[in-house]
């Protein structure tokens, strides 16, 4: 069994700044892609940031310049750093893996959310 556990989330206000973590355990032998994805309200989740494959990065365009996504491989833990925080990153954020088990099972897992709420 695999799972993401998410904190880091909570009350901001713009222009402020929050670190997100998400620290995967379980029985895993490699993870493929990890990153971040947010839900606001009203609106399809959406991709925020990722590793993928490597070393190699994706940023949604509206977080470029904003958002750092960096690892810790030994600790299976991601971290989105969010600096210049607006009011329309507020949502709930989700940290996502696409892994292979020690079984050489394919999996893709989320996790619970963290709430950002960006508001003056």
């Amino acid at each position: 069994q695999v799972q993401l556990v998410e904190s880091g989330g909570g009350l901001v206000q713009p222009g402020g700044s929050l670190r997100l973590s998400c620290a995967a355990s379980g029985s895993i032998l490699r993870i493929n892609t990890m990153g971040w994805y947010r839900q606001a309200p009203g609106k399809e989740r959406e991709l925020v940031a990722r590793f993928v494959g490597g070393s190699r990065t994706n940023y949604a365009d509206s977080v470029k310049g904003r958002f750092t996504i960096s690892r810790d491989n030994a600790k299976n833990t991601v971290y989105l750093q969010m600096n210049t925080l607006k009011p329309e990153d507020t949502a709930v954020y989700y940290c996502n893996a696409a892994l292979t088990t020690t079984t050489f099972r394919y999996l893709e897992v989320w996790g619970q959310g963290t709430l950002v709420t960006v508001s003056s």
